[in-house]
C-alpha cells in the first residue's frame, strides 16, 4: 500500500511542478489566437470549455491499454510501478503535450504533417502510410475488445458479431459527424463511468482487506510466468503503453488542438490527461497483483485463461462491487476502448484530409476517406486478436519513439531545452528495436543478439543527432 500510495504522490508531484516547466519550455502564451478560434468549420475546428477538451482527450487516449495493458504489465510483478510512473511523468505526458501544441502551432495538422515538417518529406511519407495503418488497427482492437467483453455479459442474448456490428455502427457516425454532435455529448457519460470504476474498484479492493503489493528490493526481480522468454526489458515497455507512453495518443492530441480556445490549456489537457491515465493503470495493476492472492496467481490465472485480460475484468469487478456496481465498472472499461477506437478512425480521416488536402466540411468528402478505412477495419476484425493486438503494441510504441525524435528535433530547431525528449528518445530506441528482435512476432532472435542489435542501434540513433545538432548549430551561426 505505501508504494501504490507513493507512486501516485509522484504523479501528482509530476503534475503540478514538471508539468510547469515543460510549458515554460514551449513558451505557451495565453494571448495567441488558437487554430479553434481562426479556423472554426463546424466539423473538426470546434472552441469548446476546456473540461470537455480535457474529457475528450482522456477518454481519447483510455483505451484498453491502460487497463488490458496493466494487467497483463502486472505479471513482470511491482516493477510495473516504476515504469508507469517514469513513463508517464518524463516521456508519455511530455510526449503527449508537445504533440498537442505543436499541432496548435501549427494550424491543427496531424501528426504525420508535424513529423513532415521537422523530419523531412521522406519520413514524413512513410509516417503518413505507418499512421493511417496504425489508427485503423487500433480501431480493429477496439471493436474487438468492447465487443469482446460485452458478449460475455449477454451470452443469452447476443453474440460478439452482434457486438461488433453495434460498435461498427457507432464508429462510422462517430467519425462523420461533427465532432461535437456525438462525441462531445456521449463522452461526459463515458468518462463518469470510466472514474467510477478506478475510485471504485482501488477503494473496495483496501476495503475487503487485500494484501496489497510493496515494491522492495526483494520484489525487484523479473516476477512473470516464462521469465526467461519475456524478459522485463524490452517486454514490459511494449506491454505497458497508454499507461507510460503511446504513440496512439500523438495521433489524438490534435483533434483537441483544433478545440481548444487557450495556448495555456495545454498543461492541464495533454499533460494532465496523460497522468490521470496513469493513475487508472496503476489501480489496474495493483488490482491485478492483489486480487487472486499475488502475482504468482495472477500469472496462473493469466496463463489458464490464455491471456484474456476482459476475463480478469469481468471477475474482479463482479466479486469487489456486486452485479450493479460491475455494470458500472464493466461499462466504464467498455466506454474506454469505444471512445478511442471512433477518434482512431476519425484521426485516419483526418490524416488522409491533411495529405490531400482535401476540405473536410462537405459530407461526400467525409466518406471519400471514410469508406475504404471502415472496409480495412471491419476485415482486420475477422483476425484472430491476440494477434493484432501484438502488432499494434509494437507499431504504437515505434510511433511514440519518432515523435519523440520530432520534437526533439523542434527544441534543437528553436534552441530550447532538449534533453527532456532526447533522453526518452534514446530509451525508447532501444525498446522498439530490441523488442523488433527478440520477440515472438519479430525475428525471434537470441537475447544477446537482441540487445546488442537494439543497443547498436540506439547508439546510431545518438551519433546520427549528434551530427545534426553540430550541423544545426553551424547553419544558425
Amino acid at each position: 500500500m505505501i508504494s501504490l500510495g507513493v507512486s501516485l504522490l509522484i504523479l501528482i508531484i509530476g503534475y503540478f511542478v514538471y508539468s510547469k516547466y515543460i510549458e515554460r519550455v514551449f513558451g505557451a502564451d495565453g494571448n495567441r489566437p488558437t487554430p479553434a478560434v481562426t479556423m472554426t468549420d463546424g466539423v473538426d475546428y470546434i472552441p469548446m470549455p476546456w473540461w470537455r477538451v480535457f474529457l475528450i482527450q482522456f477518454l481519447n487516449i483510455a483505451g484498453l491499454g491502460p487497463i488490458f495493458g496493466a494487467v497483463a504489465g502486472a505479471m513482470w510483478g511491482p516493477v510495473a510501478y516504476i515504469w508507469i510512473i517514469l513513463g508517464s511523468v518524463f516521456a508519455g505526458a511530455v510526449h503527449d503535450y508537445f504533440s498537442g501544441m505543436l499541432s496548435i502551432k501549427h494550424k491543427g495538422l496531424s501528426i504525420t504533417e508535424i513529423v513532415g515538417i521537422y523530419l523531412g518529406l521522406t519520413t514524413k511519407q512513410i509516417m503518413r502510410a505507418f499512421t493511417v495503418f496504425l489508427m485503423v488497427i487500433v480501431g480493429a482492437v477496439f471493436i474487438l475488445g468492447p465487443a469482446k467483453i460485452l458478449a460475455g455479459l449477454t451470452p443469452d442474448y447476443a453474440t460478439m458479431t452482434f457486438w461488433v456490428w453495434v460498435v461498427f455502427g457507432y464508429y462510422i457516425l462517430s467519425t462523420l459527424l461533427p465532432i461535437n454532435k456525438v462525441i462531445g455529448r456521449v463522452y461526459p457519460i463515458f468518462g463518469f463511468a470510466l472514474l467510477f470504476m478506478a475510485v471504485s474498484l482501488i477503494i473496495a479492493l483496501f476495503s475487503q482487506g487485500y494484501h496489497i503489493p510493496e515494491l522492495s528490493a526483494d520484489n525487484f526481480k523479473n516476477f512473470h510466468t516464462q521469465a526467461g522468454d519475456f524478459p522485463i526489458f524490452p517486454m514490459l515497455f511494449i506491454t505497458i503503453a497508454c499507461g507510460a507512453i503511446s504513440g496512439f495518443h500523438a495521433t489524438q492530441s490534435p483533434l483537441m488542438a483544433r478545440c481548444m480556445k487557450n495556448e495555456k490549456l495545454g498543461r492541464r489537457v495533454f499533460y494532465g490527461a496523460m497522468i490521470t491515465e496513469a493513475v487508472v493503470a496503476m489501480i489496474w495493476a495493483t488490482i491485478s497483483m492483489s486480487f487472486f492472492g499475488g502475482i504468482r496467481e495472477l500469472n496462473e490465472i493469466m496463463v489458464e485463461h490464455q491471456g484474456n485480460a476482459a476475463w480478469v475484468v469481468n471477475e474482479t469487478a463482479n466479486v469487489l462491487l456486486g452485479k450493479f456496481g460491475a455494470f458500472l465498472a464493466i461499462l466504464g472499461v467498455v466506454a474506454a476502448p469505444i471512445t478511442s477506437g471512433d477518434t482512431a478512425f476519425r484521426s485516419a480521416r483526418l490524416i488522409v484530409a491533411d495529405f490531400l488536402n482535401l476540405r473536410q466540411g462537405p459530407i461526400k468528402n467525409r466518406l471519400v476517406i471514410s469508406i475504404p478505412l471502415f472496409a480495412v477495419g471491419f476485415f482486420l476484425t475477422q483476425i484472430n486478436f491476440d494477434v493484432i493486438w501484438r502488432y499494434f503494441a509494437w507499431s504504437n510504441q515505434t510511433l511514440a519513439t519518432v515523435v519523440l525524435w520530432t520534437i526533439t528535433v523542434y527544441l534543437v530547431k528553436f534552441k530550447k531545452n532538449f534533453w527532456i525528449t532526447l533522453i526518452p528518445a534514446l530509451f525508447m530506441t532501444a525498446v522498439v528495436s530490441t523488442y523488433l528482435f527478440l520477440a515472438p512476432e519479430g525475428f525471434h532472435l537470441s537475447k544477446e543478439i537482441s540487445y546488442l542489435v537494439g543497443i547498436g542501434i540506439t547508439i546510431l540513433s545518438l551519433i546520427l543527432f549528434i551530427f545534426y545538432f553540430r550541423n544545426d548549430r553551424k547553419i544558425s551561426r
